[in-house]
């Protein structure tokens, strides 16, 4: 390069003084940038130190500490008494449409699209974003009831008392006291038929279900999965590369008959037969032993989503499919982010005993082990008869809030929505008028202060009746009452919705 080409080059090295990123490394990248992209080629001689530093008015230690990372990283190379050269052992330089496809960061990192698999998580997410709930937001509990003062106590009392031991890693199946007593809860609570050695403690649900797609499927293998159904499963399915069939739902749960005729050698089905998300619907005894004869028959798995059947108004808890299960399909998951609060972030399988070393090896790849002092409180928790306790509060709570907000929508909706009390849970799926848009309602009730999911949204080709997922667990009659104010005037606006 010709000593006035070099100059132009330089000429568009450019620092931003008022930037918080330090000046060195601003000249670093430009420099780094102008080699890569082949501004500045193989051999080419830089000015020195100092009189770069006097071009760009920066101080020569700036333009030396820029000089001597490019040099560790093997863009420069200095010669004594002759100079800093881009060094020639550089492989051809890629063209800058070609290196760069996507950003580079104040941290000077290239920002590059991900893997395939990469954008298919992506895709995937279903989740809702980590700001202040605004009603009618489902699946939160009443964080307003949850027992922090006897949570504090609890978890004050271990801390003083805890063992240096218990600072070192656990056990990747979980805290083996906590395994025992969710073993003695859902044997004596749902019916669940299990001993601690099959209970592995994981980060939520939404982790037990993703470690089941990677364990137990591979690319292409057919699920079966309910049809409206949770979105966190079929996004954990897709990533694992499984062929989804979409089986319907009735008002007695998954038709078996139908996942039958659409695929019979299904690896895999995902249900939450006690009470199914998001109908609410619960799964009946004929259709539940029927799913089991077919898993026993074909081998498949039946992963029961069991997420929050304690909360039912008119009966006793159903008691779960794994209670029935005599042939060892049945992967029973649960939380107690529902129960008490997800920022505990503790779930658990209970799983075929033929299944459990190789779900720990796979739970210990991803997150070594949960966190101990919280398994060490919630196992307290529920020793203490506490859990119980608690239970019964939340479902005489949360049967108040389900009639605050039936009543409010009543009142204040004027036949906008159809709504029927569920017989089990904390949301509804409300009926809209045939003709309105559950996507636009939806979004029109955000900008008025409203959460919803509209309910097209969790049928797999994205078209269902059209209604909307409310949520009352989480509000006080005060917030439902407001925010069914907000909701009217949203859904009043009806020639916008269709």
């Amino acid at each position: 390069m010709t000593k006035r080409g070099k100059s132009l080059v330089l000429a568009t090295i450019s620092v931003d003084r008022s930037s918080r990123t330090p000046l060195y490394f601003q000249l670093y990248r430009e420099l780094r940038e102008a080699i890569e992209t082949g501004r500045f080629r193989a051999k080419t001689q830089l000015p020195s130190s100092r009189a770069l530093a006097q071009d760009l008015g920066l101080s020569r230690k700036t333009v030396v500490d820029a000089f001597e990372q490019l040099a560790a990283e093997g863009y420069l190379e200095s010669t004594v008494g002759s100079g800093t050269y881009v060094t020639g052992a550089l492989p051809e330089v890629m063209p800058a449409s070609q290196l760069n496809q996507g950003k580079t960061d104040d941290s000077g990192v290239t920002r590059r699209p991900s893997s395939p698999r990469g954008k298919k998580i992506a895709a995937a997410s279903p989740f809702f974003p980590a700001v202040k709930a605004m009603p009618f937001r489902h699946g939160l509990p009443a964080l307003d009831a949850f027992p922090l003062k006897l949570w504090a106590q609890l978890a004050g009392k271990r801390l003083r008392g805890l063992s240096r031991e218990l600072l070192g890693y656990g056990d990747s199946k979980g805290y083996r006291p906590l395994r025992e007593a969710i073993a003695w809860y859902l044997g004596t609570a749902r019916a669940v038929r299990c001993e601690p050695e099959q209970v592995v403690v994981v980060a939520g649900s939404q982790q037990a279900i993703y470690l089941t797609a990677l364990v137990l499927l591979d690319k292409g293998d057919s699920v079966w999965i309910e049809d409206p159904g949770y979105l966190g499963a079929r996004g954990a399915f897709q990533i694992a590369g499984a062929h989804l069939i979409p089986v319907p739902v009735d008002e007695q749960g998954l038709r078996v008959s139908e996942g039958l005729r659409l695929d019979p050698n299904a690896r895999l089905v995902y249900v939450t037969p006690s009470n199914q998300y998001p109908l609410t619907v619960t799964m009946s005894l004929s259709r539940r032993l029927e799913l089991l004869e077919w898993a026993r028959n074909s081998g498949a798995w039946i992963v029961e989503d069991d997420y929050d059947s304690e909360f039912r108004y008119n009966s006793r808890p159903i008691a779960s499919l794994q209670g029935l299960d005599r042939y060892g399909r049945v992967i029973y998951l649960g939380t107690f982010s529902k129960l008490l609060a997800p920022t505990l972030r503790i779930g658990y399988f209970v799983l075929p005993p033929e299944l459990v070393d190789v779900f720990s090896v796979a739970s210990s790849l991803i997150s070594r082990h949960p966190p101990s002092l919280e398994q060490i409180v919630l196992t307290d928790f529920i020793e203490q008869g506490h859990l119980a306790r608690h239970i019964r509060r939340m479902r005489t709570l949360y049967m108040e809030r389900q009639a605050d907000f039936i009543d409010s929508a009543r009142s204040e909706l004027g036949g906008l929505l159809e709504i029927t009390a569920p017989d089990a849970g904390t949301h509804v799926v409300a009926k809209l008028p045939r003709r309105v848009d559950a996507r636009v309602a939806a979004r029109s009730a955000e900008l008025h202060g409203v959460e919803s999911r509209p309910l097209p949204n969790y049928f797999l080709n994205g078209s269902g009746p059209s209604g909307l997922i409310l949520g009352y667990g989480a509000f006080t009659k005060r917030q439902t009452r407001t925010g069914m104010q907000k909701l009217a005037v949203a859904l009043g606006q009806r020639e916008r919705l269709l």
